[in-house]
């Protein structure tokens, strides 16, 4: 009955070499396949988006400091069309890990897309989030409506809708300084203006 040969000492060490060499090989492909994954997140603290209770709109979206987030309509889940001059005027809400949801959000709501020269910029139900910077202190509303950059500019409430319109009862109440639950100022007012963005 004829016998295999059995591998000299030698032939065993090359063996056993040549399977060292895939198992490496594979870790090696699993590691770089976790490194472009993580490539691909925030990494860091969050930012954290939080709810506040507005007389006219509703709960809406804040900043942890409290200052109004909007959306923009001609913005996509996936893109910012708030670009170039844009930018001082509606400030991204940006994050460098992934975002956090405080009082009122939904955690599952929330997620971010990649600006232009890579900073990632939080969303709410698909809608990329700012601040206005005529919202100059906690509490005011100087943006809601607008028509400005080619599109309108919206408060959004917690379950990832823009607020179009006050909620029942509060018609003809504008936006301005006073606060969450009083009127002031209209967004459209000459000062706007004068400080070099249109409505």
């Amino acid at each position: 009955m004829a016998v295999g040969r059995i591998p000299s000492r030698a032939g065993r060490l090359v063996l056993a070499a040549a399977g060292l060499g895939l198992v490496l090989s594979a870790c090696s492909s699993s590691s770089s396949t976790t490194a472009r994954t993580a490539a691909q997140k925030p990494a860091g603290a969050g930012t954290v988006i939080d709810s506040v209770h507005s007389s006219r709109y509703g709960t809406i979206l804040v900043s942890a400091s409290g200052r109004t987030l909007y959306m923009f309509t001609a913005d996509t889940s996936t893109t910012s069309n708030c670009r170039g001059a844009c930018v001082p005027v509606w400030v991204p809400v940006t994050t460098t890990g992934t975002p956090r949801a405080g009082a009122g959000v939904t955690v599952s709501l929330l997620g971010t897309i990649t600006r232009p020269g890579g900073s990632h910029q939080v969303t709410y139900g698909g809608h990329p989030l700012y601040t206005f910077v005529r919202d100059s202190a906690d509490g005011q509303v100087n943006g809601e409506g607008i028509d400005n950059f080619g599109g309108h500019w919206y408060v959004v409430d917690t379950a990832g809708h823009p607020v179009t319109a006050p909620t029942s009862g509060t018609a003809g109440v504008t936006s301005g300084a006073a606060g969450y639950g009083s009127s002031g100022t209209s967004s459209g007012s000459s000062a706007g203006s004068s400080s070099g963005y249109s409505y």
